[in-house]
Parts: structure tokens; sequence; C-alpha cells
């Protein structure tokens, strides 16, 4: 009969289940509901981040000293993160580690990103992406214009 390293650590001894330290979940909900919401807001902040900057899932994997099916599973919030590896990942995209729960509520995550939202997301990567200075300064410009535009527009009729 093969033992287990707890076995050996525990001197032939069986580890005794643990109890759960879980908060007791509310009518509905499973224990850990809670955390699970939490790692998916992390995620999801870190697609967020990671989108902004232009980089693949692949590239911030290697970047973080991960797989990339590692890197997707910590965006959709299927595994946890740790403390050092949160910190090491905000250090590669440039922001605090809090950064990362902005927007996380007592009742859960912040609602979807919206259309718009996701639309405003790939602009400032693809704007970030022109090398041509005077290109990016041309299309700031049509920005300027075109708000400017819209915003005459509501307040006159």
């Amino acid at each position: 009969m093969a033992t287990t390293e707890t076995e050996r650590r525990n001197g032939g001894a069986k580890a005794a289940p643990q109890a759960s330290t879980s908060p007791a979940a509310t009518p509905g909900e499973r224990p850990g509901q809670r955390a699970n919401a939490a790692d998916r807001h992390v995620g999801a902040r870190i697609r967020e981040r990671r989108v902004m900057m232009g980089l693949s899932q692949q590239q911030l994997a290697k970047m973080i000293g991960v797989t990339y099916q590692q890197a997707h599973k910590y965006e959709r919030g299927l595994n946890r993160i740790s403390a050092g590896r949160l910190f090491e990942i905000g250090q590669v995209l440039g922001v605090p580690v809090s950064w990362f729960f902005d927007g996380l509520t007592v009742e859960g995550p912040g609602q979807e990103a919206s259309p718009r939202q996701r639309m405003c997301l790939e602009l400032a990567r693809n704007f970030a992406l022109i090398d041509n200075e005077k290109h990016q300064e041309a299309l700031s410009q049509m920005a300027r214009a075109l708000a400017a535009q819209s915003q005459a527009e509501r307040e006159g009729g």
C-alpha cells in the first residue's frame, strides 16, 4: 500500500479531515461563492488591463512565468491567484494590487462591461498600437471635434 506525502509527514497517520472555515452560506448560496465572485472580478480586471495594454494571454503568461492555460484560468476566475502572483501581475501590467479590486462590492463584482465600454477599451488598445505620433494626434483631434459636435447638438436641441 502506497503512503501519501501527508502520511509520511505525519509518521504514517492519515490526516484528519479539516473543518471548513468558510462563513455560513445564506440560502441559495454555495459556501465560498463570494470568494468565487471576487476571483472572477479580479480575473476580469486582469483581462481588462491586459487588453488595454494590447497583450495576448500568451504574452502575459510568459511575462509572469505561467502557462497560457493558467493565465486563462486566472482571467476566468477558475483558479485563485496568490498574493505574490497578483503582486507580480500588477507589476507587469503597471497597476497597484488594489486596482484589481476596484469596483468589487460586498454584494459582488461590478456589472459586466457594456458594449460601449468594450469598444472604448478596444479603441484605447488600438490607439496605443499606432506608432506614428502625427497619426495619433490627428485621431485625437478628430475625436475632440466629434465630441464637441455631439455636445453642441445635445445642448442646442
